[in-house]
């Protein structure tokens, strides 16, 4: 033989080297059957080359998203690994009676995982461990005008309380009851004829815990109708809100 070819089989190229053959009396007949073989092997290996390149490229734009099923499955793995949180600012709103208002666009409010505020209520997505927490600020004035000899302490509350479709039978209403309750005393009335900043004190009523809810479930926060117009709206202050464990 005269020539011989070694195939370099790579990714981005194919080289095909020429060996010469120790056997340099062959005819030459022999020689050019020995050179088709040759460049058909060489075509040989370029053809395999172009096909291992072809499936390498189509990897690569699997991986950088651009096969939809693919990229549809990886958006679905994503949302499905959120995990679960809103967080609400309170306002006071004379028209509600029981809790403050709570306000989707205030500057520390966000949501994610299908956690909703509905109603003035926080909305559970689906069963599992969530985080429930919850403060109420107030503005109180322990001054009065009145002369008082019995001196009543003011206190400070607020409530959480969950409606469940697990409460009870289905034969009975279901009602909501509270599952966080918080009550703190903050000063005591003095009588005195000029209400001054002496008599003005600033609280803040906080709790948390963590609660196994249900799909479905609601929550909503209950301040005593008194103490509404004494609640501090300044953001983050008065603020509520859950997120999945």
């Amino acid at each position: 033989m005269e020539n011989q070819c070694v195939v370099q089989l790579e990714a981005d190229s194919v080289a095909c080297t020429k060996i010469q053959s120790p056997h340099k009396d062959r005819s030459s007949s022999s020689r050019l059957t020995w050179t088709l073989l040759t460049i058909t092997l060489c075509l040989a290996a370029a053809a395999a080359a172009v096909l291992l390149v072809s499936r390498h490229v189509q990897q690569e734009e699997a991986d950088h998203g651009q096969d939809p099923e693919g990229l549809h499955r990886a958006l679905r793995q994503i949302s499905e690994n959120v995990r679960a949180a809103i967080h609400l600012e309170g306002e006071y709103n004379p028209e509600l009676e029981t809790s403050a208002e709570w306000i989707k666009q205030a500057d520390q409010y966000h949501s994610q995982g299908d956690l909703k505020l509905n109603n003035n209520e926080i909305v559970i997505p689906k069963n599992g461990l969530y985080f429930v927490y919850s403060q109420a600020s107030f503005r109180v004035n322990c001054s009065s005008e009145a002369d008082s000899t019995s001196n009543p302490m003011v206190h400070l509350s607020n409530t959480v309380q969950r409606w469940s479709s697990s409460y009870g039978d289905d034969d009975v209403p279901k009602s909501y009851q509270p599952i966080l309750h918080s009550v703190r005393t903050v000063c005591q009335k003095k009588s005195t004829s000029e209400q001054d900043e002496e008599g003005s004190w600033f609280s803040a009523v906080y709790m948390g815990a963590a609660f196994n809810l249900k799909q479905g479930d609601r929550l909503k926060t209950v301040i005593e109708k008194n103490l509404l117009p004494d609640l501090d709206d300044e953001p983050g202050k008065t603020f509520f809100g859950v997120f999945a464990l």
